[in-house]
């Protein structure tokens, strides 16, 4: 067995890989970026080592630097996690030349499976039930109207063939849709996988999003720990998990199961991975293979009683899996909800800041995996998760009410979260029937019922504070920074930027809330991030709902609309540059009206 592991990842699942090996008596390795140097999974690690700069391809990216690390730190293996580096064959690849040990697959099961095409292929000969579909990338808009049109109809879903996550997934409900959904999955496949191609699937209108929790050791051994259900999702990403999956039954889950232990032998699969399906009409269909330890693997813990990343230490070091198909038994249900920094209000925009005070929920059959405390901050940088939130009880019923008592018990002060959200949607009637509830979540009208109060001001001494930007640097790094307080005696405050003090006369704390919101021609933007795309110029003339920008904020793409029919008197935006939340976007003007004869 190792005696030290390096977790090359950051938050929650940082410190929950972290847990399992002090249990085993194994010492821990954390690395972190710059900004994340009084993180929770810095300080709870045996030893950690600065990475590089803030952003992922400078530190939690950088291959060369983390094998650096691991051989400087004397661990024998390290764990990927999620994200990052997880699936990704190069790296496992590198660690196997450097002679460390990779906990997850080998690099040729992540190859295989890396690319969806490939995965298809390989498990339609494999006799695994796949979406009909393409198995081979589609290299033109012109190849997939016809193949959409001649073989698989519409909807028809694009897809990023190396993607995941969510990313690089469109749909084109009608044929004039198509383009759009086609340049927007390759976008987001180049942008985030590297790789551009993409391929077609009949997209499956209320299909259940149903998959496998798999166990491989290098022994043969290939066992699978029931299903989880996942079908309540916001743009192709999961929002709430839960296990065993309400519409399976034990016919059923033996079938999916072996689906999914068929799928690992394929690929000669080593340590915890999942087989993720689609349900449709009592039909089960493959769609991907994780090949990492999943974010939702918790409820699969809680019903089953093992330790999925113990297990895949285990395997890693060549040991064989502690349990076999029949020990496992699932008892009860769990329930997972994603506590993200989003605004469910506005269509789960990223919502990153600073936490204020913090306290979890705790009681009987609840468990928090987080990565955060009082005083953190969820940076727009990574991905928006602050927790999740797990709970188990005896039946569904029972689940549900035991998870809304414990979201009202948690408390994140400072920071808009999906708990409203949570809160309300296990409330509702689609829950209670195991509905998919997408008609909920796409339904625009009852996410702006979930709106967070706006911001109100104190007493009157709160009107005279005031907001001063300055510019500061510390060890010769630039830093901006907002001071808000009462106005400075004896002498006019200098606005960040001014020459000789002179400069624009610093805004009120209240004048400052009145203008994020933007006038009737002013559209301002909802979230922080950075301007990927501009799609229009100043001048140009636009429809109401007509895409304007698409800015990047916590590894996703938020689409920007024209709120107003116009003209485009003034544009505040460049492609590629930050953007605040509540910065103009634009001045978008009415048309003259015509005049009567």
């Amino acid at each position: 067995m190792f005696s030290k592991v390096l977790v090359a990842n950051r938050g929650e699942i940082a410190i929950r890989v972290m847990r399992t090996l002090e249990e085993m008596g194994i010492a821990s390795v954390a690395v972190y970026s710059e900004l994340d140097r009084d993180a929770l999974h810095v300080q709870r690690a045996d030893e950690a080592y600065l990475l590089g700069g803030p952003t992922a391809a400078e530190s939690y990216l950088n291959i060369p630097k983390i094998i650096e690390v691991i051989k400087e730190s004397g661990a024998e293996a390290v764990h990927p996690g999620y994200g990052f580096l997880a699936e990704n064959a190069a790296f496992a690849r590198a660690c196997e030349e450097a002679g460390i040990v990779f906990i997850g697959p080998p690099a040729s099961a992540i190859d295989a499976m890396g690319s969806k095409t490939k995965a298809r292929e390989l498990m339609q000969a494999a006799g695994v039930p796949i979406v009909p579909g393409t198995t081979e990338a589609v290299d033109t808009l012109e190849d997939a109207l016809r193949i959409a049109r001649d073989e698989i109809g519409f909807p028809v879903a694009v897809k990023a063939a190396s993607g995941g996550g969510g990313k690089g997934f469109r749909v084109a409900l009608t044929e004039d849709k198509l383009q759009d959904a086609f340049e927007g999955a390759s976008r987001e496949g180049e942008k985030f996988f590297s790789d551009g191609t993409v391929y077609l699937e009949r997209y499956l209108p209320d299909p259940r999003h149903v998959e496998v929790q798999i166990l491989a050791d290098r022994h043969g051994n290939v066992i699978h720990l029931g299903e989880r259900d996942c079908s309540v999702q916001r743009r192709h990403q999961k929002l709430i998990e839960e296990s065993p999956a309400p519409a399976v039954d034990a016919a059923m889950r033996a079938a999916i199961g072996k689906i999914g232990t068929d799928a690992a032998r394929a690929v000669d699969y080593v340590g915890a991975g999942t087989i993720e399906g689609m349900l449709q009409d009592g039909e089960y269909f493959f769609l991907e293979m994780n090949t990492r330890v999943q974010v939702e693997h918790c409820v699969t813990e809680m019903t089953t009683g093992i330790d999925i990343v113990r297990e895949g230490i285990l395997a890693a070091a060549g040991e064989p899996l502690t349990v076999s198909q029949d020990d496992v038994e699932l008892r009860g249900h769990a329930i997972e909800c994603r506590i993200n920094a989003e605004d469910a209000s506005r269509k789960f925009s990223p919502a990153p800041g600073k936490i204020g005070n913090y306290r979890e929920p705790s009681g009987p059959g609840v468990r928090v995996d987080s990565g955060v405390g009082p005083g953190g901050e969820v940076t727009p940088m990574y991905d928006p998760m602050v927790a999740k939130l797990i709970v188990w009880d005896t039946d569904r019923e029972k689940a549900t009410k035991r998870m809304l008592r414990a979201l009202g018990e948690y408390e994140i002060e400072d920071l808009k979260t999906l708990i409203p959200f949570h809160q309300a949607l296990l409330a509702t009637d689609q829950w209670a029937n195991a509905e998919t509830c997408r008609d909920l979540v796409e339904d625009t009208d009852w996410l702006k019922t979930l709106a967070f109060p706006a911001p109100t001001l104190g007493d009157d001494d709160e009107d005279e504070k005031i907001e001063q930007a300055y510019t500061v640097e510390v060890s010769g790094r630039r830093f901006d920074v907002t001071v808000i307080g009462p106005p400075p005696v004896g002498g006019v405050a200098v606005a960040a930027g001014s020459a000789n003090g002179a400069g624009a006369a610093p805004k009120k704390r209240g004048e400052r809330k009145k203008s994020a919101g933007g006038g009737a021609d002013e559209l301002v933007s909802p979230l922080q991030g950075n301007m990927w795309k501009v799609l229009v110029k100043q001048g140009d003339t636009v429809e109401e709902g007509q895409l304007l920008c698409i800015i990047e904020a916590m590894k996703m793409e938020n689409e920007i609309t024209a709120h107003k029919a116009g003209v485009i008197e003034t544009l505040s935006i460049t492609e590629g540059e930050p953007i605040q939340s509540g910065a103009q976007i634009a001045i978008i003007k009415s048309p003259p009206a015509e005049s009567a004869e």
